[in-house]
């Protein structure tokens, strides 16, 4: 890196902040498509030589974690079709007898399993509609339902490696495994969730009255009715099943977690998906957000090759005295308070070089390496839930419940959202400090 930095110019170092801090502030705004933004600034970047076209092929685009994305976006596609998910919902929700507080809790504890295994973008996707749903069959307001599935879907996709894109990046650039994330992070996003369901369940009991003949209109609805295709239902259930047994064993064959997904997904296509779907298939997959992810990559490798980062690790190491402790916990909360104002995924893009390059100036242990990691990923992923803007999820269902006709207000989210945020970083910090720091368990 020492020999980019001494040939780059000035003004390319000047050039490449600019167009970064542009990018991100037209991202934030949301006034432009934000893929648009990144491939915009990406090919800036090239064009005026700060990135190297064949150095952001083999350098910058992290290809594990875009390919990783479109096994997972595939597998969830073509299995949705099946109407498997809907069932689960409706299913939930009638075993719960019609009352509304249990289906708070039963949703809210099906949306975290479904975030920590299929990624809470796509979970929210595909509950929030039938949310929405059963609050009009019960004649309440969906808004209590939906914005505990914001909060629980962030504290939940936070426990695996697949759970929430930050994650992702994390794993794929620290080597840490879908095992490394059940074991170190797992347990204690299972103790958060379990605590957050019930500070929500007692801050919305006072929404959650219904009369008792909409509780009977629900329960006579069928779950099975949901099912489109039965067969396909089956086949994508095996073959998940197989795709989360293929997570958890990778290490031990060498296979990239990568290379697991794309099999899901392409295992599926051959056995449940006729040629004439084929392209629908391939219409699943979210290609805006994979090109935003490409463009994001480079975006930040710019920083890289001026030396930008290197400077902010520099920075960060002088202002921490190169004290681990301040350091990561500096790490959690720098990331938890951004996280809640800026969508994570971008924040997290720059902050993955920044933590490799305090690792190698501080020529830091493997212990204390991923305890820097496990900081970023509590910090980012729980973050998420500090405001409506800060998280893809919370978007995209503060978008469902628009298109209903009861939009979420900003300042209701935040009336619940900035406690359940600062409780979690608060344990988070309390987690990493005695788990990781005091008892060396990184």
């Amino acid at each position: 890196m020492e020999e980019t930095v001494h040939v780059v110019a000035g003004w390319q170092v000047i050039a490449a902040a600019v167009i970064f801090l542009v990018c991100y502030a037209v991202i934030i705004s949301e006034k432009i498509n934000r893929s648009v933004i990144a491939l915009s600034g990406a090919l800036l970047m090239t064009v005026l030589g700060i990135v190297d076209l064949h150095g952001a092929y083999t350098k910058h685009i992290h290809w594990s974690t875009i390919f990783l994305l479109i096994g997972m976006m595939i597998l969830v596609g073509i299995a949705n079709k099946s109407g498997i998910f809907q069932f689960l919902a409706i299913w939930t929700a009638r075993s719960a007898g019609g009352d509304p507080k249990k289906i708070l809790i039963r949703l809210a504890v099906l949306t975290a399993l479904g975030a920590a295994f299929i990624d809470n973008v796509t979970m929210v996707l595909l509950i929030a509609p039938i949310t929405v749903a059963i609050a009009n069959t019960l004649r309440i307001s969906p808004i209590p339902l939906l914005i505990t599935q914001i909060l629980i879907c962030n504290i939940g996709g936070a426990a695996t490696l697949v759970g929430d894109p930050p994650n992702i990046m994390i794993g794929l650039a620290a080597g840490l495994t879908f095992n490394d994330f059940l074991i170190h992070v797992a347990p204690f996003i299972i103790v958060l969730t379990a605590l957050a369901i019930v500070f929500l369940r007692f801050y919305y009991a006072k929404h959650l009255h219904v009369e008792e003949h909409y509780k009977q209109k629900l329960m006579e609805a069928d779950p099975k009715e949901y099912i489109r295709d039965m067969t396909l239902a089956k086949k994508s259930i095996v073959v998940f099943a197989l795709t989360m047994i293929g997570f958890l064993t990778h290490q031990y064959f060498h296979i990239e977690p990568a290379v697991v997904a794309l099999t899901g997904g392409t295992l599926l296509m051959l056995i449940g998906t006729k040629e004439k779907d084929l392209e629908e298939v391939f219409h699943s997959v979210e290609w805006v957000t994979i090109f935003f992810f490409a463009g994001l990559f480079v975006l930040v490798g710019g920083l890289v090759e001026v030396g930008i980062i290197q400077k902010l690790a520099t920075w960060m190491i002088e202002v921490t005295s190169g004290n681990m402790t301040l350091t990561s916990l500096i790490m959690l909360w720098g990331a938890g308070l951004a996280s809640a104002i800026i969508d994570n995924i971008p924040l997290v893009a720059t902050m993955i070089p920044m933590v490799q390059d305090m690792g190698a100036q501080m020529a830091l242990a493997p212990t204390d390496m991923s305890t820097l990691w496990w900081s970023l990923a509590l910090g980012a992923c729980l973050g998420g839930n500090g405001t409506l803007i800060a998280a893809s999820a919370n978007l995209i269902v503060a978008s469902v419940a628009a298109r209903e006709g009861t939009p979420i207000s900003f300042v209701d989210f935040l009336k619940v959202s900035i406690p359940v945020t600062l409780l979690t970083l608060v344990l988070a910090t309390v987690y990493v400090y005695v788990v990781f720091i005091r008892l060396g368990f990184a």
